[in-house]
């Protein structure tokens, strides 16, 4: 084992978390702060970028006093955070990019769709480097948000001079460092990272943005993850309450800290890497799989090259609302209400309880389709929208059970078309590792095995966001030669749950429904 510790922050959608881990990858100590969103109309969401530094400050200052360990102890830093853009003027100052007004809401949020029609503009080019990502633009990349600010707000446009992703800005705010990831310009800004150059300048020429260059800050090589970006600024340390010897490292997208996390520990079997998929699932859920070789095909981004582990192609698919349309679902009904943990818990007793009584089967005419907010994979369809057949009058509690049941029924099933569309494309996948808010959900961890018919690896201790950011921040402070090596020291233990074989006969027929659904909703769209 090396010595000393590092710290890893993991920025979500509303809340900054930070923990304090060792060099055999145990947490010691963790905090979190909330941010603040706003969403001043539908499909538009914004946050304030320093209202985010000022919570990873709060939050890394009290996971290392509860951990225990002094400043000067702490030898590295990295940051993950959602694939949000931050918009700065030429001076580092914020530049507002609400409709509603303010100068503090300077960052537009990965799950906004304001730029659903610029996404289709993207896609409509056919450029080559719509080949890594999938054939089709997402409202949820950088390049339409892009397009839209220059678009709808010219003034700020003007004014730019720094555009990060995130987990890039937090590195920006900690040392001064205009270098970028890899996972983030791979992932989200149509960078080939196998190619020399990386940047496709014709791309952005074509979709109205050959200026980029001039408002972006942006540099002409992507850095690996874990790269060692420099130590924290002398105003930095302070406020994170570090030493200024502290390293940082070049950090990654959340959910790419997530599947680190749980396939690190694979990082020297390339080989049979391909086997295991890493399933982040939270608000959204990622799916994220690798391979010694590149697999494009349609519906599933990537592959990206290098973007979590080096030399290794990154293929991602997701469903654009999971847990949120849980909540959704618990708002939308008569007998719902506010969608917290014990309401969350209360629903799944039930459930228990009429399962015990009808099984399987349970409301097994009632069927949905999850694509509330598009259909991030394996369709590509951010215009899909959900559908719900099989509802009744019954407005009691237990029928909304039976739709919270049929829901997640649903999700489970997304992961099992993404999944197929994976293997019939050269992997072979058996076994998932879930990370995030799902391995709460006792029917959701029930379903993703059964449904699925994988083996589900949930880790004992569910911070595999944390500890996929420790391993960057681990190799930025030297602590391992590489960022492989940090993976597999720093790997954690799981518990396996495999299907159950008797709920596979629902669970095909659930799925024959759910894809004949997706084809009559095309049928409907259409006829309209």
């Amino acid at each position: 084992m090396s010595s000393g510790f590092v710290c890893a922050v993991d920025v979500g959608t509303g809340s900054a978390r930070a923990g304090i881990l060792d060099a055999d990858g145990r947490l010691l100590g963790r905090a979190d702060r909330p941010i603040r969103m706003n969403q001043p109309k539908p499909d538009h969401a914004e946050h304030d970028s320093e209202d985010i530094w000022a919570a990873v400050c709060a939050a890394v200052r009290e996971a290392r006093q509860k951990a225990g360990v002094a400043p000067e102890a702490v030898a590295g830093i990295a940051f993950d955070a959602t694939c949000s853009l931050v918009v700065r003027d030429r001076d580092g100052q914020p530049l507002g990019v609400s409709t509603g007004g303010g100068r503090n809401w300077d960052t537009i949020v990965w799950l906004d769709h304001r730029a659903i029609a610029e996404a289709d503009e993207c896609t409509a080019t056919g450029h080559r480097v719509l080949d890594f990502i999938g054939g089709v633009m997402s409202p949820e990349m950088q390049v339409p948000k892009l397009m839209w600010l220059k678009r709808h707000m010219p003034e700020t446009w003007a004014r730019a001079g720094h555009l990060f992703d995130l987990a890039d800005f937090l590195g920006w705010k900690a040392t001064g460092s205009l270098a970028r990831s890899q996972c983030t310009l791979t992932a989200k800004w149509t960078y080939l990272a196998h190619e020399e150059p990386g940047w496709q300048e014709d791309f952005f020429a074509t979709v109205g943005l050959a200026d980029l260059f001039d408002h972006a800050g942006l540099p002409d090589r992507a850095s690996p993850v874990g790269a060692d970006l420099g130590p924290l600024t002398p105003q930095a340390a302070a406020d994170l309450g570090l030493s200024e010897a502290c390293r940082v490292g070049a950090g990654v997208i959340d959910a790419y800290a997530g599947a680190l996390g749980v396939l690190g520990g694979f990082a020297a079997d390339a080989e049979n890497i391909g086997r295991h998929l890493a399933l982040i699932a939270g608000t959204s859920s990622c799916v994220m799989a690798m391979s010694p070789e590149p697999r494009p095909f349609a519906g599933v981004w990537g592959p990206y090259f290098g973007a979590a582990l080096p030399e290794l192609w990154l293929s991602e698919g997701g469903q654009s609302a999971t847990g949120a349309l849980l909540d959704h679902v618990i708002r939308w009904h008569g007998a719902g209400g506010e969608p917290n943990a014990a309401m969350h818990a209360r629903i799944a007793a039930r459930i228990g309880e009429l399962r015990r009584a009808e099984g399987l089967d349970l409301a097994g005419r009632l069927h949905v389709l999850p694509d509330f907010h598009g259909n991030r994979s394996p369709l590509a369809d951010p215009h899909a929208v959900g559908v719900v057949s099989g509802l009744t009058l019954d407005a009691s509690f237990d029928s909304l059970c039976k739709l919270y049941w049929r829901t997640a029924v649903a999700i489970a099933l997304g992961v099992r078309h993404i999944l197929e569309a994976l293997n019939r494309n050269g992997y072979v996948i058996d076994t998932l590792h879930v990370t995030g808010g799902h391995t709460r959900n006792p029917l959701l961890m029930e379903l993703y095995a059964d449904a699925t018919g994988c083996t589900v690896v949930e880790p004992e201790l569910d911070e595999a966001v944390l500890t996929g950011t420790g391993m960057v921040a681990a190799t930025a402070a030297g602590l391992f030669p590489s960022l492989p090596a940090a993976c597999v020291a720093m790997r954690q233990q799981g518990r396996a749950r495999k299907p159950n074989p008797a709920a596979a006969h629902r669970f095909d027929r659930d799925h024959r429904i759910f894809l004949e659904m997706h084809r009559q909703r095309r049928a409907l769209d259409a006829m309209a």
